[in-house]
């Protein structure tokens, strides 16, 4: 059936922002991630990966679970420690020398480093509409970022965005950046009115009857039907405790991004996306930047854009993820010192587990062929059984997990896991991710900021009980009752965050 020209552009609208199907067969997919991985591995001189630990606790290579064999490592690189030995004693040496430092170690050995050409982005407004979020009237406005792709024009990268604004907000609002898997949609559709539908419905009937004769007596047997139902006008129910809603209630704004748009979540793309973009569509080099750091560095774009939008403060951006995308989140944070804010969802091995713990989750988990893609290539010589240069572990890392939280000094970082019966599972490390809050504090309160408030003593610290936060200080912990989420301590977040920004306290 031949659709009307203004309905055929309505649904290409749609279409491009529906997630964009897969460009290769998840065999083909599997096949080039293998022949990265290997090409990578050959890179590095490495003949043999330590295999990574099974998730399944009944399995006869089942990751470790048992505290008294947690700590094979137990000394863990410091902070605010110099290379030499020197103590760091003020903000200054840890600002001027020191972080950068730990900077360095980061992006050479652990998530890559960021291009020092990357492509523009040009920011256009698509669609946008009048919507009612719970009881809350908002604006939602499609926006897409563009990237200059004059480097290699066979590589397409665009970022779609919808940026969430309450109506009615006193000042310019501060914003949460929230990554979100797929394209993000509308949060509450308005339909037509009922006449309007109606008048759609009937200019379809006639569409049909007229590009098929023989479903005119179809249509006629069938008066009531109609091709678009009339829905409901009320707004449809938000799920229990919706983050969005907590949000624009207490009159802040939100901007979903969709990071795998971006880069892909797989080895295969990693000679498109950002990476393949910066890289004319070649294999990257063992320091090149994995897609975590490709993640935060489009939010970090997005940034760009909503510090020129007057509706918002440009001070108070913040950036949320749960688990990869919990990653992406703390690793935004703790390179872009733009942001305000971060809520770290479950994020386990690359985010705030630490690497020298074994506990589930380990080194060798993101340095096979699964997810090493969201790390630096360097990032595999720590799995390595036998490789050119020598067997190397955990322990051979120059920094730990407790030192990427520490980066993010003195700005607001909550940690956020859940409840292993509920299904954030053990895997997470959620007694090491503690630990590794702790071992940061050090450097919050060296630059002036509140800690967690238990002392240094990363080694024996022991996470307070699910449903007891400790959200004193520009440090936060709370681990929930809930599951693989870090929905239950958004109005946690929500109020914390208001206090440090002197904002009132949600209603």
């Amino acid at each position: 059936m031949k659709l009307a020209p203004g309905l055929c552009a309505a649904l290409s609208l749609c279409a491009a922002w529906s997630p964009a199907a897969p460009a290769q067969s998840p065999a083909a997919v599997a096949d080039a991630t293998a022949q990265d991985h290997q090409q990578m591995m050959q890179q590095l001189g490495i003949t043999r990966l330590r295999p990574a630990p099974s998730g399944d606790e009944h399995a006869p290579d089942h990751a470790n679970y048992d505290e008294a064999k947690a700590s094979p490592y137990p000394d863990w690189p410091d902070p605010l420690i110099f290379p030499d030995g020197k103590p760091v004693t003020t903000a200054d040496a840890w600002y001027r020398k020191r972080r950068p430092q730990i900077v360095e170690d980061f992006e050479r050995e652990v998530y890559g480093r960021v291009p020092a050409h990357t492509p523009a982005v040009s920011w256009s407004v698509g669609s946008s509409e009048v919507e009612r979020v719970g009881p809350v009237p908002v604006s939602a406005t499609q926006l897409i970022g563009h990237l200059d792709n004059s480097m290699d024009p066979a590589i397409s990268v665009d970022i779609p965005v919808m940026l969430i604004k309450p109506l009615q907000h006193s000042g310019p609002m501060p914003v949460l950046i929230m990554f979100t898997l797929g394209a993000p949609r509308f949060p509450a559709p308005v339909p037509p009115s009922a006449a309007d539908i109606a008048r759609m419905n009937a200019a379809l009937r006639s569409a049909m009857s007229r590009e098929d004769p023989s479903l005119a007596q179809v249509l006629r047997s069938h008066p009531g039907w109609q091709p678009i139902a009339t829905p409901p006008f009320f707004p449809p129910p938000r799920p229990a405790g919706d983050p969005i809603q907590q949000l624009v209630a207490d009159g802040w704004a939100v901007a979903q991004i969709d990071p795998t748009a971006v880069q892909a979540d797989n080895g295969a793309g990693l000679i498109r996306g950002v990476i393949g973009l910066t890289n004319r569509g070649e294999h990257r080099k063992p320091d090149d930047w994995g897609a975590l750091r490709a993640w935060a560095w489009g939010a970090g774009r997005l940034l760009d854009r909503l510090a020129q939008d007057p509706d918002l403060d440009a001070k108070h951006i913040g950036i949320e993820g749960v688990s990869r995308y919990g990653k992406a989140a703390l690793v935004a944070m703790a390179f872009d010192p733009r942001f305000y804010m971060v809520l770290v969802g479950s994020s386990g091995e690359g985010g705030a587990k630490p690497h020298r713990r074994n506990f589930g989750e380990a080194v060798e988990s993101l340095t096979a062929e699964g997810e090493y893609h969201w790390m630096a290539g360097n990032f595999l010589k720590y799995g390595a059984a036998e490789a050119r240069e020598g067997a190397r572990t955990a322990a051979d890392l120059p920094v730990e997990s407790s030192e990427l939280i520490a980066l993010c000094a003195p700005r607001l970082t909550f940690i956020s896991y859940g409840s292993p019966s509920a299904g954030d599972a053990l895997w997470l490390d959620q007694q090491g991710s503690y630990m590794a809050a702790v071992a940061a504090g050090k450097v919050f309160r060296l630059l002036g900021a509140k800690d967690l408030g238990v002392g240094d003593d990363y080694r024996n610290a022991r996470k307070p009980g699910i449903g007891t936060g400790l959200l004193d200080g520009q440090l936060a912990w709370r681990q929930h009752e809930g599951g693989h989420t870090d929905v239950p301590n958004f109005k946690y977040f929500i109020a914390w965050a208001d206090r440090f920004m002197g904002r009132p306290a949600p209603h």
